[in-house]
């Protein structure tokens, strides 16, 4: 049987690809490159629409790995129950953390330096100063403190921040500090300032940020969503907004793509960015890399890195 790897990048765009496999490059497009029945190791192209990587994935019947570009998997997850028992599922831990963080920052200090506004009246020749909150001082909450959530604090550390809190869903202690668990955000949430999602989208995340959640957030405080949009609930989120009680930046939205005319919009002291936390000029680089080292582990028969689940073990 042929062996053949699926990739999304082109192959003779990746120095140091392993010699055995088939490269196939694929990313995305309506017909495969080959029969899917010989993959042995596909990576998902990178930022399409809804159920595009899933696609070949009822055909994988030889498929021993499936890596994501992303730094979530819940875009493939659907397509895992097609698949045999023992395929292991890896996300592109390493490849996102500087662009998601650097977003994470650019918009935090552009919602609170009022950057939207001043582009608006630029637009119209117009000279508008005034009073802004900084960074500085501020007590920042980080909920989702994996790779990407310690790859924020490390950026935000230069910025003078009073305090950064950090939760995820188990506690654990850090050199920079405890990790709280997820039932702790009842009693952080009041003292923030500024509350950044960068939680992987689960059962237990979807929805997070809900009515209590934002209720909970003190008047004039901020919130950053770049993890996936389904992590709020939308209506909630709108209704405190409006209230004009709190301002939101937002890189995903739910739904996504936001369609014309929706209220976010229009809605006061929000911002939003079109899902652009991972495609910059970083993502290349590091997603090379990170497939050369993937499939030499995966041919010298090596631990892999990133294994999310292994199918047939914590899902079927």
């Amino acid at each position: 049987m042929t062996a053949d790897v699926w990739l999304p990048i082109p192959p003779d765009e990746i120095e140091g690809l392993p010699e055995g496999p088939d490269y196939r490059f694929w990313d995305g497009g309506e017909d495969f490159p080959a029969d899917p029945a010989d993959c042995v190791f596909y990576a998902v192209p990178y930022m399409k629409p809804g159920g595009v990587g899933v696609r070949p994935m009822p055909l994988m019947r030889s498929v021993r790995v499936v890596q994501t570009l992303s730094a979530g998997t819940d875009h493939v997850e659907p397509g895992l129950k097609h698949l045999p028992a023992g395929v292991r599922l890896c996300n592109a831990r390493g490849v996102h953390e500087a662009s998601t963080a650097e977003l994470a920052l650019a918009l935090i200090l552009a919602s609170l330096r009022g950057i939207p506004d001043f582009v608006r009246a630029q637009d119209k020749g117009e000279w508008r100063g005034g009073f802004r909150p900084a960074l500085a001082d501020k007590n920042v909450l980080i909920v989702g403190y994996g790779s990407i959530g310690a790859a924020i604090e490390d950026r935000l550390v230069p910025f003078e921040v009073a305090r950064v809190a950090r939760v995820a869903r188990s506690a654990r202690a850090t050199e920079r500090g405890p990790v709280h668990p997820l039932t702790d955000l009842p009693s952080l949430l009041p003292g923030a300032d500024v509350v950044v999602l960068s939680t992987p989208l689960t059962g237990s995340t979807r929805h997070l940020v809900d009515a209590d959640f934002l209720a909970r957030m003190k008047d004039g405080a901020l919130l950053v969503n770049v993890a996936r949009g389904a992590v709020v609930d939308t209506k909630a989120l709108l209704t405190e907004v409006e209230s004009g009680r709190v301002t939101a930046a937002l890189d995903v939205t739910d739904p996504e793509p936001l369609p014309a005319g929706h209220p976010l919009w229009r809605a006061p002291g929000v911002l939003i960015s079109p899902h652009v936390g991972g495609p910059t000029s970083a993502f290349l680089p590091r997603a090379k890399r990170l497939l050369v080292d993937q499939l030499r582990r995966f041919l010298n028969q090596e631990e892999l890195g990133n294994v999310i689940l292994v199918t047939g073990a914590e899902s079927s």
